[in-house]
């Protein structure tokens, strides 16, 4: 197999992830043992909400994680996809948790999570 085969194959396999999971999230680790800062960040977020999301390990795979910033056209891991969108990195979820866009995101694409935890997230972020 080619490089050129190799990145085909990975773009494929990180499409038919992100359009059959309504969130996934590619991280470095797993949403229980998350391997860097920012994607521990993110996951956690995603966990304190008790939103169901799936998580991919780069770590795992070369293809997947050099793969995902290609599909994307995004630099940087953790990236977060909602309904097939990519959504953004740590920074983005940060921004959009804090402003309450990630909930109007989430509501919009009828995913479930609970408004309760987001709402305390905001007020324990509240300068």
């Amino acid at each position: 197999m080619t490089a050129q085969d190799n990145a085909t194959d990975a773009k494929s396999r990180i499409d038919e992830i992100v359009k059959s999971n309504d969130v996934v999230l590619f991280m470095k680790g797993t949403k229980t043992m998350p391997q860097c800062g920012f994607s521990s960040r993110v996951a956690g977020v995603l966990n304190f909400m008790n939103l169901e999301f799936r998580d991919v390990n780069v770590l795992e795979d070369n293809d997947i994680r050099q793969g995902v910033k290609d599909y994307s056209d995004w630099p940087t891991i953790p990236q977060l996809y909602v309904k097939g969108e990519f959504v953004g990195g740590c920074d983005i979820i940060t921004e959009m948790t804090l402003s309450g866009e990630l909930d109007q995101m989430l509501e919009q694409n009828g995913v479930a999570f609970d408004k309760d935890a987001a709402e305390k997230i905001r007020e324990a972020n509240k300068g």
